[in-house]
């Protein structure tokens, strides 16, 4: 069975995974900001004396739901408790396991621009992007610790907030400027996706198990264990939009072959983020009776307006009335010098081959859709196709591709 077909199935298989892993993971993170925004105080004397700090009531398919919160922990532990940890674990290995599929197998097609960067070798560049994970986590994680614990809490969020800004623009920058656009905005996704599920690992799981140990040892429950697991958990569910943003991209050719398309990643991800915190701002202002602060998402929508009208693309000269379109001969000549490199009788990218005339006019849609819409092939334009020639092949397609 053929190697490349078999590929595809692994490709499809795990993108499937990653997916559905990716909803249960986002889900239950934003439901339990959700629900932690929203719990009120009891009025139950009950409830008080049992040490329950919020709650909350929801009717939900057919029934009636009333979830409680210990802010430190319950008097006595329950026989039976849920950890929610296997949804992240399963989205980031998902991930990573289909991010070296694409990205660290074919580091010589996916990876690298040489219009971007010379790398000495693949090798180096998979290395670079490696490294790139790992050191956004210990800058990150550093940063958690010193702006968000050692100098007290007034001031902190504000002081991890603009820290964090200013170093995913740094990586943002950074990637832009070593990694084909493609490759360069999945990596800054990977980043903070790398962070999330570190955060899970290293601290949220780690510090309520420690809680129940100290339960269970009958010792005083130690605050910081709850504080810092709450901290890196609302920072999950921020970076939630900026990462699915970052990993979508990849589908736009427009958003990240641009001169300054590491700013476009920010802008885009500074959107998500703004649109993610009136939501949560919501849940807080519902449940106390305040006014809804849209003025978060107003902002991130006027953003991506910003962007669209940035990135709109030049208007392109008008043809005159009764002009011919464009003949066959001259889109075969632009498909011979661009595509057949990987659309070949012998070398089938994606199953399509462009060498005969016939060929090209079974796929003349598809070659429209990537070169002259998406503009996403040539991969990373490894063969310099020109707008001119977009535009050429955008009209002879238009006119019916005869």
């Amino acid at each position: 069975m053929d190697a490349t077909y078999l590929l595809d199935w692994a490709n499809l298989l795990l993108r499937w995974a990653h997916v559905v892993v990716a909803i249960a993971w986002i889900g239950s993170s934003f439901y339990f900001v959700f629900l932690d925004s929203s719990l009120t105080p009891p009025s139950d004397p009950t409830l008080l004396a049992k040490g329950v700090d919020g709650e909350l009531w929801a009717v939900h398919g057919g029934g009636f739901y009333n979830p409680q919160k210990y802010l430190m922990a319950p008097k006595t532990l329950p026989d039976h408790l849920h950890w929610f940890f296997w949804e992240s674990y399963s989205t980031w290995l998902t991930g990573f396991a289909l991010f070296t599929l694409m990205y660290l197998v074919n580091a010589r097609t996916f990876l690298i621009d040489v219009n971007v960067h010379a790398w000495a070798s693949p090798l180096a560049a998979v290395a670079a992007a490696l490294v790139m994970l790992l050191a956004f986590w210990i800058v990150y994680d550093c940063i958690c610790r010193w702006a968000g614990e050692r100098q007290g809490q007034v001031g902190a969020d504000a002081r991890v907030g603009l820290l964090l800004l200013l170093v995913v623009a740094a990586a943002s920058w950074l990637a832009c400027q070593l990694f084909a656009g493609r490759a360069a905005f999945l990596i800054v996704g990977a980043m903070l996706a790398t962070a999330m599920s570190a955060n899970v690992l290293f601290w949220i799981i780690p510090g309520q198990k420690k809680v129940i140990a100290q339960m269970k040892a009958g010792l005083a429950v130690q605050a910081i264990h709850g504080q810092r697991a709450k901290q890196r958990s609302v920072h999950n569910t921020y970076f939630t939009l900026p990462v699915l943003i970052a990993m979508l991209s990849n589908h736009y050719g427009w958003l990240y072959q641009g001169r300054h398309n590491w700013l476009v990643l920010m802008l885009l991800m500074l959107a998500g983020a703004l649109i993610r915190h009136s939501f949560v701002a919501r849940h807080k202002a519902l449940a106390q009776g305040r006014r809804v602060p849209w003025e978060h998402a107003a902002v991130g929508c006027v953003l991506l307006l910003g962007l669209a009208i940035w990135l709109a693309p030049a208007p392109q000269p008008s043809v005159a009335a009764g002009t011919p379109a464009p003949g066959f001969a001259q889109v075969q000549a632009i498909i011979e010098q661009r595509c057949l490199g990987c659309h070949n009788a012998q070398v089938q990218q994606k199953n399509v081959a462009l060498h005969t005339p016939a060929l090209v006019r079974q796929h003349a849609q598809a070659v429209y859709q990537q070169t002259a819409v998406l503009k996403l092939m040539p991969m990373n334009n490894a063969t310099q196709i020109t707008e001119a020639e977009r535009l050429l092949i955008a009209r002879w397609f238009e006119a019916g591709a005869e």
